[in-house]
């Protein structure tokens, strides 16, 4: 049975301190959405730009924000507690199937602005699951 826990030799600090910044990173982003997804009303939202918000259900709108949080949390909770650090891998891999599905969503819409910043989450949440894996993973305790 495979682990998602490489087996490689230690790894720099720099990787460390590098993979790290790019979590934190990744879950202030992610941070946004939630807040935007769970607390602000559709019409606040579209406001602000999130035009299809106003148009989607409340449900699903509120399910991919808790889908964001429960990401960021296992961006970041399992790599510091070193507690089943694996989740962390499997938390990016959940926030780039995420904008796996929003980049095709906003483009069939129309809404090119936003996937800039799609392709900045794509990014980080890649390097973050390579880095993991292979530059320096997290052991568990």
């Amino acid at each position: 049975m495979s682990t998602l826990i490489s087996t490689t030799t230690a790894s720099s600090p720099r990787w460390t301190i590098g993979l790290w910044v790019a979590q934190i990173a990744l879950a202030l982003l992610y941070l946004m959405g939630v807040w935007m997804h769970l607390f602000l009303s559709p019409e606040e939202a579209a406001a602000m730009g999130a035009i299809w918000m106003s148009e989607a259900p409340l449900a699903f709108v509120r399910f991919i924000g808790v889908m964001e949080l429960l990401g960021v949390i296992g961006l970041i909770l399992p790599a510091a507690t070193r507690i089943k650090p694996n989740l962390t891998v499997l938390a990016a891999v959940g926030l780039l199937a995420i904008q796996a599905l929003a980049i095709p969503f906003h483009a069939i819409r129309g809404e090119f602005a936003p996937l800039p910043f799609n392709l900045i989450y794509v990014a980080l949440a890649v390097l973050v699951i390579w880095g993991r894996l292979r530059k320096a993973p997290i052991l568990p305790l």
